[in-house]
């Protein structure tokens, strides 16, 4: 048996088998002041960055603290408020006016740039040059919530760690990365950045990712500075509408949406950026109690905040500022330490410092906050540290990281139905129609933020699907409908390839453009014109297999809902294709759970399974019963559940023991649960551990994540699984905002998602 671990400890579990130095060329430093050169000592290094702010004016504090995309050039993913000119940007560098840039491509400029701020400065301060590295930069892998659904945070880490080899080399050392916003609202479009409704699972990638992109030790070349965002509640948008108020309490701010940034913070993440949304009013960028009160007094960070775009400037159209001067003051005095393109900090720092509304003290601490960070990064040291190799499009393409695109694909997909065996297809003698508006092209395979220059070509499903087939089977691609609109002859056309098939493959779902951000959609269920697709091609009677591309939770109904087979394969990034032949064909027992419930209807979200209980709870699939929590044409559950999925053998959960049937404040609570395969090839299963305290002083949910396990079991073998539960896995939020464990009975569910398992029952006591 092999057991993958929930949560890894700090590793660096890859890529000492790939070939960095290849890679990555030695960096030459280059010409810096006498008090820039390279220095090993703590002390000295602190001693240099209060000498540089003891010399630096006001104007330049304000500069290292500001923070602007590339000059000349449109953003395609924001808009271009504080947009400035080479000429500018130029200036800028020269008289220390910011403190870096951001998506700014090619390695030439970076290197102009850094050449004249650390030779042509008046203090030889280095720029730091950050992307919005998300789910890759040359080699693309999948969209972070479809990682999320390998349940393998060590995957994670590996994928940002490539991710990080590739984007230093083009000389960025910092990601506005990872996004760790716990998302419940499958109308927000955001929620494909993340890892998903639970905020357990959230923390294990939050952490795993941090450590992927940082590596072991932030100085070195291929470390990139993470970024957790977007602080904080920013998935709990009201109605799923992006940049919209998140109108929740603090337990559930502390309890849900505060955890992964925690869990990201202390795998060593040195900045962390605020969110567009308001909280209680107080939008998030001006939040002295999230920023001040949450980061810093009680959390004790040390590094620094970063807004987001434009979000300082924005305090305006909130209401909550009534002039641009007054939106810097309120955010930088909340805690946002650097204004990212609005250009607020560099316009009015210096006059609100001289007016005494903003303490010079304020002032110093985040300048030193961030040059404390630039000497973490050795860019005091080396400060041309990557900037001196080819450019990204001239880099011969890293096998070792191609198959990691591939192996973390096929990991990402989840199997939600499979009819009587529909799947694995056979590579021989099989004819196949491969139909929909994804079935060919490589334009939807990414999923959003793939904005790097030189990516790795990416195989499409059609491509993938020929590659994996034999000489005697085919594949007939019909797109049969557009996107969002119908093709003339489209259906008919698909119509007659699947009569003429054995297996339909349908490729449908979400383009890339429907899934991201400013991407809220009210209606999460496929556009008409697919699904009359769909239907038409189930009334020809030919088995279907659903390849869905999504970048959130659908409401499938109709054919799409009653297909023999479905797959979710989200946006899985350069190896599409070949992703799914290996899953259709039985190259790989898919392994992919949820982590977000799929409602059965549009109708039933935000939609999370660690719901509350009510006074009046409604059983179980009992339509019609009155006066209960319930609605009148649908039950509660979901269609498919938060931790679901299925493969290509059969698992039993054959018993559940415990140690003991108390559980002391002071002791361990084992869990035993025995699996079974009980088919004829070896099984993965995500075992998971979920419990729920039956009273308290705070009403609990119905059930809570609490640990799990993804494990290898060989055909007709069992394997038992080990849980430790303590005290402190039952800690929750009390009545005075602070953790609180609390003696009673709790109820314990160990199985293969959030709804079912084995129930056992213990209590938690004082001795």
């Amino acid at each position: 048996m092999h057991v993958r671990k929930a949560a890894v400890p700090a590793l660096v579990l890859l890529l000492s088998a790939l070939s960095l130095p290849a890679l990555l060329p030695p960096a030459t430093a280059a010409a810096a002041p006498k008090d820039l050169q390279p220095s090993r000592s703590p002390d000295a290094a602190e001693a240099r960055i209060e000498s540089l702010i003891a010399r630096m004016t006001v104007q330049e504090k304000a500069g290292q603290l500001s923070l602007y995309g590339p000059a000349d050039i449109d953003t395609p993913n924001n808009p271009q408020a504080g947009s400035r000119n080479a000429q500018q940007e130029t200036a800028d560098v020269r008289a220390g006016r910011l403190t870096g840039l951001f998506n700014n491509a090619g390695l030439e400029s970076k290197r102009r740039l850094q050449q004249m701020a650390v030779s042509e400065s008046r203090l030889g301060i280095p720029l730091i040059f950050g992307a919005d590295v998300i789910h890759g930069f040359r080699t693309m892998f999948p969209m972070p919530l479809a990682e999320a659904s390998s349940w393998e945070p060590a995957l994670a880490e590996r994928t940002a760690r490539a991710a990080a080899v590739e984007a230093t080399a083009d000389g960025f050392r910092w990601t506005f990365a990872p996004m760790v916003d716990v998302a419940r609202d499958a109308r927000w479009g955001r929620g494909l950045e993340g890892a998903g409704e639970d905020a357990y699972l959230s923390r294990q990638f939050a952490a795993a990712r941090v450590r992927g992109f940082q590596g072991p030790d932030l100085s070195r070349p291929d470390a990139m500075l993470a970024t957790p965002k977007h602080f904080a509640a920013y998935g709990a948008a009201e109605g799923g509408l992006d940049y919209s108020v998140s109108d929740i309490s603090e337990r559930t701010l502390r309890e849900v949406y505060l955890p992964p940034f925690r869990a990201a913070l202390d795998a060593g993440a040195l900045s962390i950026m605020s969110a567009f949304n308001e909280i209680g009013g107080v939008p998030s960028t001006a939040n002295p109690a999230l920023l001040t009160g949450v980061l810093r007094d009680e959390w004790k960070f040390k590094g620094f905040v970063v807004s987001d775009y434009t979000a300082d400037e924005e305090l305006v159209e909130h209401g909550y500022a009534a002039n641009p001067r007054e939106a810097a003051r309120q955010a930088f005095m909340a805690g946002t330490d650097v204004s990212m393109q609005s250009g607020l900090y560099a316009r009015y720092l210096p006059e609100l410092v001289a007016s005494g509304e903003v303490p010079m003290a304020r002032l110093d601490d985040a300048v030193r906050r961030v040059l404390r960070v630039k000497q973490r990064l050795g860019l005091f040291d080396d400060p041309m540290r990557g900037l001196d190799g080819p450019p990204a499009a001239q880099r011969t393409e890293n096998p070792e990281f191609i198959a990691l695109a591939r192996e973390s694909a096929r990991r990402s997909i989840v199997m939600l139905k499979n009819e009587r065996a529909l799947l694995p297809l056979s590579k021989a003698g099989t004819k196949i129609a491969l139909i929909g508006p994804f079935a060919e092209g490589t334009v939807d395979l990414m999923g959003a933020w793939s904005l790097s220059p030189g990516q790795s070509a990416p195989v499409g499903v059609d491509q993938g699907l020929r590659a994996a087939l034999g000489a005697d089977s085919s594949v007939n691609v019909v797109r049969g409908s557009g996107i969002e609109s119908a093709l003339p002859g489209g259906i008919d056309a698909a119509v007659a390839a699947a009569r003429d098939a054995d297996v339909v493959l349908l490729a449908i779902g979400e383009s890339q453009k429907m899934s991201g951000e400013a991407r809220s959609r009210t209606d999460i269920g496929l556009p008409q014109a697919q699904q009359d697709l769909a239907e038409a091609v189930a009334a020809t009677g030919k088995p279907v297999v659903v390849l869905l591309s999504n970048g959130r939770a659908m409401a499938l109904k109709g054919a799409v809902r009653d297909a023999r087979a479905i797959l979710v394969t989200w946006f899985l990034g350069v190896q599409t294709g070949n992703a799914i032949a290996d899953v259709v064909f039985g190259d790989f027992n898919p392994s992919g759970r949820l982590p977000v419930s799929f409602p059965q209807t549009a109708g039933q979200v935000p939609y999370y399974y660690g719901h509350k209980r009510t006074g009046r709870p409604s059983p179980e699939n009992a339509p019609g019963t009155a006066f209960r929590t319930r609605y009148l044409d649908a039950t509660n559950e979901a269609l498919y559940p938060f931790g679901f999925g299925i493969g290509y053998a059969p698992v039993h959960y054959d018993g559940v023991e415990l140690s003991s049937e108390r559980l002391p404040l002071s002791g361990t609570l084992r869990v035993r649960a025995t699996v079974s395969n009980t088919g004829q090839r070896e099984a993965e299963e995500v075992v998971q551990l979920y419990i729920a305290q039956r009273a308290a002083s705070v009403t609990r949910p119905v059930r809570e994540l609490k640990e799990f396990r993804k494990v290898d079991i060989a055909p007709g073998a069992s394997t038992v699984v080990e849980f430790a539960l303590t005290a402190d896995d039952l800690a929750f939020v009390g009545r005075d905002m602070k953790p609180a464990v609390e003696p009673g009975d709790f109820d314990l569910w160990v199985g293969p998602s959030a709804a079912g398992g084995i129930r056992k029952q213990f209590a938690l006591t004082r001795e």
